[in-house]
C-alpha cells in the first residue's frame, strides 16, 4: 500500500508541482494571465517590461519554498520577501489580483485537487505578510 506525500513536508510539494519544470510551466502560465487580463494591469505595471528575470526569480524562489531545490539563493542569494516587496505599496487589491491570477495558473496545471488548494492556501500567506510590510514602510 502507498502511503500518501503529505504537502508540506519533505520536498512533497515541490513533487505535486511537477519539480522545476511544472514550477515553470505554471509562472509562465502566471505571468500571460497578468499580461492578459486589464483587471492586472495595475499589478502588471510593477512590473519591467520584460518578465523574463521575474518568472525565473518565482519560479526559483518556489522551488525552495514547496522544499525543492534552493534555487533563488543559490542564484540571486537570500530574500525577505515582505522586505523585499515592501519597496512598492502593495495594496490589498494588488495583493488580490496576484493571487487571482495564480489561481487561474494553478487551475490550468494538471495539479491533484488537493495540491491546486493547497498551494493556494499556502501562497495567501506571504501575500498577506506583503501586504502589511507595504502599509507599514508606506504608512
Amino acid at each position: 500500500m502507498q502511503q500518501q506525500a503529505i504537502y508540506g513536508v519533505g520536498d512533497a510539494s515541490y513533487q505535486a508541482a511537477g519539480g522545476i519544470e511544472g514550477l515553470r510551466r505554471l509562472v509562465a502560465d502566471f505571468y500571460r494571465l497578468m499580461d492578459e487580463q486589464p483587471e492586472a494591469a495595475e499589478l502588471r505595471r510593477l512590473h519591467g517590461e520584460s518578465l523574463h528575470l521575474a518568472s525565473d526569480k518565482l519560479a526559483c524562489f518556489l522551488s525552495g519554498w514547496l522544499g525543492g531545490p534552493r534555487l533563488f539563493s543559490e542564484k540571486y542569494g537570500s530574500i525577505a520577501l515582505p522586505a523585499f516587496h515592501a519597496q512598492w505599496p502593495i495594496t490589498e487589491q494588488l495583493s488580490q489580483s496576484w493571487l487571482n491570477c495564480m489561481a487561474q495558473a494553478i487551475a490550468l496545471q494538471p495539479y491533484a485537487p488537493a495540491f491546486a488548494e493547497y498551494l493556494l492556501t499556502q501562497l495567501r500567506v506571504p501575500a498577506q505578510r506583503i501586504v502589511q510590510a507595504s502599509r507599514n514602510r508606506h504608512a
